[in-house]
């Protein structure tokens, strides 16, 4: 199958730990995505900031939109390597049930992200239910 970077989405956007959500949430939109890698210093993901985590965990709670990305980030992060194989990238996201992984280089920065859109464009011989299927299932011991 192929690599990561054969399909992933080059040079992200990501933000840093003190960004405001509201910043966050622009960037969302201003790139089209549901998730913004948060990066050190060196541009190494450490956490990331999805729609869901600003849904929840600022506007459900009253909060405010200078927020930083660090109180409502999600940590710690699965990301795989540019070289990874899809096939390894698939079975971490069904194993962790993560719909967006982002994807570094070999001194760990942050290079691209990969979503499952991605891998279901990708994946021919695999139908793309089934795979959004797997990383959409909840957890067994989960109660909604």
């Amino acid at each position: 199958m192929n690599s990561i970077s054969a399909v992933m989405t080059s040079s992200p956007v990501g933000c840093k730990l003190h960004t405001p959500v509201r910043d966050v949430a622009k960037m969302m939109r201003d790139n089209d995505c549901g998730q913004i890698p948060v990066l050190d210093d060196i541009g190494a993901p450490i956490g990331v900031v999805t729609d869901r985590d600003i849904a929840l965990r600022v506007v459900a709670q009253g909060g405010d939109a200078m927020t930083q990305a660090s109180a409502v980030m999600t940590t710690p992060i699965k990301t795989v390597q540019m070289d990874s194989d899809l096939d390894e990238c698939l079975a971490l996201m069904e194993k962790e049930q993560i719909r967006r992984v982002p994807v570094i280089d070999a001194a760990g920065k942050l290079v691209g992200m990969i979503a499952v859109a991605d891998i279901a464009r990708a994946c021919k011989d695999r139908p793309t239910a089934s795979v959004v299927k797997e990383v959409s299932q909840p957890p067994a011991n989960s109660a909604h």
